[in-house]
């Protein structure tokens, strides 16, 4: 993949290209925390975009994107979103740069990566943290991995119209080779936590399936979650998220918020000290108690956070009854996409040739299937 990239780049634009990537990333538990100012363990994984770029010395940015096969061109000094469309991500992180002042210069850029599109494993925060940390080294920026991670989110927000939180980006740029980043994403402390696997693999199930309320329906849950911070505000001032709230204080404001805000908050507060719970788990290296966790981590999107879908819950529950699956829950925004599973290596195969017919006569799609490792963060090739 890299090899190809590098030949296009120098047979399209005739020069030595920097070549930089940046992971993928699974999220083992803290679905929807982040924006809520809580806590996720994510980690980056060998699943990369790949961007190759050089100076051109114009005032354009030429790209070719690889799997869309498709060039794109625009001008530095007069460009916007084009929305729903794969050079979005890439003009709204040299826009952050620019308003940050920096000089970013006329570019060419070749990227693709082997990141499978709408399983959840945020190819666009990967591509996003890519393209700065490329900007940054090409042109002498020498901006930290902490503001670049800012620039992808403000990105994502600004250009591609999606309110995400910081726990994509963060876990492309941060991601450690046999590790899981537990991330504040309030404060942006973190701790890079070993995740020991002799015996297991991380297993991805896609469902292949996305289901078209996904986006409307994120947004609309970060409102009804603020809806619930707001009643609580009204008792306690000092409150900011609902990371400052507990099943207390949620049980304080019952009678001031609908059944709906109330299972979105409570979901959100179990899931945090979940995540707290699970880093604990991880230290004293009890996987069978952490897979515990994930399953009660699905439990609450399903039904009380409500953003899974009949193909998740299906993939989660007919793991349940299986020794050689320690935990297993759906991964990233919901309504479609992957579940995450920690399996036995011995058993991964058998478990995918059992799955793929169950699951094919019921939706009659085929299910993918990603084992995945856990590796570095954005860097230089």
């Amino acid at each position: 993949m890299t090899d190809n990239i590098i030949t296009t780049f120098k047979e399209t634009f005739s020069k030595e290209p920097l070549v930089v990537y940046s992971p993928g990333r699974i999220n083992l538990i803290g679905e929807h925390t982040d924006y809520n100012e809580g806590f996720v363990m994510p980690a980056a994984i060998d699943k990369k975009m790949i961007v190759a770029i050089a100076a051109n010395q114009s005032r354009q940015g030429r790209i070719y994107s690889m799997d869309f096969q498709e060039e794109f061109v625009f001008d530095l000094d007069s460009f916007g979103p084009y929305k729903g469309h794969w050079a979005t991500y890439i003009m709204g992180v040299a826009a952050q740069l620019q308003q940050a002042g920096y000089a970013v210069q006329g570019f060419d850029m070749v990227f693709g990566g082997d990141i499978p599109v709408g399983a959840g494993l945020s190819s666009s925060a990967a591509l996003e943290a890519a393209v700065g940390f490329a900007m940054s080294t090409l042109f002498g920026f020498h901006i930290s991995k902490r503001s670049l991670i800012h620039y992808a989110q403000k990105a994502e927000h600004v250009f591609a119209g999606v309110q995400c939180g910081i726990m994509d980006q963060f876990a492309s740029a941060m991601g450690k080779k046999g590790h899981v980043i537990r991330l504040d994403c309030r404060s942006l402390d973190f701790h890079h936590f070993p995740l020991q696997l002799p015996d297991h693999s991380i297993l991805l199930i896609d469902t292949c399936v996305k289901h078209s309320l996904a986006d409307s329906a994120y947004n609309k849950r970060r409102e009804e979650c603020q809806t619930g911070v707001a009643a609580a505000q009204k008792l306690y001032p000092e409150i900011k998220s609902l990371r400052d709230m507990d099943l207390k204080v949620l049980d304080a404001i019952r009678s001031d918020i609908t059944q709906l805000v109330y299972n979105r908050c409570k979901y959100i507060i179990e899931e945090n000290n979940r995540v707290l719970a699970a880093s604990e788990l991880l230290d004293k290296d009890d996987l069978k108690g952490f897979g515990e966790k994930m399953y009660q981590s699905h439990e609450g999107l399903s039904k009380l956070y409500e953003v899974s879908c009949p193909e998740l819950d299906f993939l989660v529950d007919y793991s349940k009854d299986l020794d050689e699956v320690l935990g297993s829950r759906m991964m990233g925004g919901g309504f479609g996409g992957c579940t995450i599973n920690i399996v036995e290596k011995s058993k991964v195969k058998t478990l995918q040739d059992s799955i793929k017919p169950a699951f094919e006569s019921k939706y009659d799609v085929t299910p993918k299937f990603y084992e995945v490792s856990l590796e570095e963060g954005t860097g230089l090739l």
